[in-house]
């Protein structure tokens, strides 16, 4: 919605209308302001339009994530670095069921440009290894496999990676 320089802007000037009204006696407007500019400092880390995609993509609705990832027009300007990465990490995984080549470019601009959270990282890692082993490229699969499993601290994705292992032994 907004760029993020924008987001800071406007962060800064309902911080200095908080202080004003602290000052000025207006105790309840000073902390409702305040909670405004919490909210544009936490849009500023986290974008909206990328929650939005993920609302969307736990519902199955492939489409409308798709909708909410087109409305960031440039998304090296208008994002953070790891923001970046969820923007290729969300687009790798809708574009994953239908052209593996493309989707294996997202995955690995998403892990090259680093995700928050370890058990988005290994889930990427964990799609990087199952491209890899489409493509015939048993080692590197192994090598993306281990990494996922460290990654993976509640071994959320144990019964994948175990999946993965038996198909690979069948190659």
């Amino acid at each position: 919605m907004f760029n993020k320089i924008y987001k800071l802007i406007i962060a800064g000037l309902l911080f200095a209308l908080a202080i004003w009204q602290f000052v000025e006696g207006n105790i309840g407007n000073g902390i409702f302001l305040l909670l405004l500019v919490g909210i544009f400092i936490f849009l500023y880390y986290k974008n909206e339009m990328i929650l939005m995609a993920f609302l969307r993509l736990r519902k199955q609705d492939f489409e409308g994530a798709k909708k909410w990832l087109d409305k960031i027009k440039d998304p090296e300007k208008a994002l953070v670095q790891k923001q970046q990465g969820y923007y290729w990490y969300l687009h790798g995984l809708m574009v994953s069921q239908t052209n593996i080549t493309q989707a294996e470019k997202f995955f690995k601009r998403a892990v090259k440009l680093g995700l928050s959270m370890s058990q988005d990282l290994a889930m990427a890692k964990l799609n990087l290894a199952g491209i890899a082993l489409t493509k015939r490229r048993k080692r590197e699969a192994q090598l993306l496999l281990q990494e996922a499993k460290k990654l993976d601290k509640h071994n959320m994705l144990d019964d994948q990676i175990k999946m993965m292992k038996q198909q690979m032994k069948k190659i």
